[in-house]
């Protein structure tokens, strides 16, 4: 990633949240070694409050945790029907945007995943499964430094 040319990723969410209508769009980054390897959401588009600046994931927690250790995207539309209203605090971005249907995709740097991009809606079932695999054909390959797809080494 050194070498790459200077990418604007909050330009790029801003214009992903144009392009597909999103009410908020998000990106994750893993933090150095020295931070224990914590996911925190570095760019947002559509945020209604600063808040996510201070959520910290570890791998396995969180829609960015889960995406990241599993290395597949992930949908939730509806989260009134497929989160337990007891389990949303495991979930700080949907409760601190008030998210109501989403999906998260992993960010790979060859074959490790290095962030997370997350889109969503503020009303359930905004984005299915067809919509979803829409987004995920538009963002295509590349999202400047990091791959959207997993790239195996030789």
């Amino acid at each position: 990633m050194m070498n790459q040319p200077i990418f604007h990723y909050q330009e790029e969410i801003d214009g992903l949240r144009d392009r597909f209508q999103f009410d908020f769009v998000s990106m994750a980054l893993v933090q150095p070694a020295e931070d224990r390897f914590v996911l925190t959401w570095q760019f947002a588009s559509g945020n209604i409050n600063d808040r996510y600046k201070r959520i910290v994931l570890h791998s396995g927690k969180g829609i960015a945790g889960i995406v990241f250790k599993t290395g597949k995207p992930m949908l939730i539309q509806n989260v009134n029907t497929d989160i337990e209203s007891r389990d949303l605090f495991n979930y700080p971005i949907i409760v601190a945007e008030q998210l109501k249907s989403l999906g998260a995709v992993p960010l790979w740097d060859g074959t490790r995943v290095m962030g997370v991009l997350l889109v969503g809606y503020r009303a359930e079932n905004r984005l299915n499964k067809a919509s979803f695999d829409i987004f995920q054909e538009g963002l295509g390959t590349a999202f400047g430094a990091f791959c959207a797809k997993e790239v195996s080494q030789p």
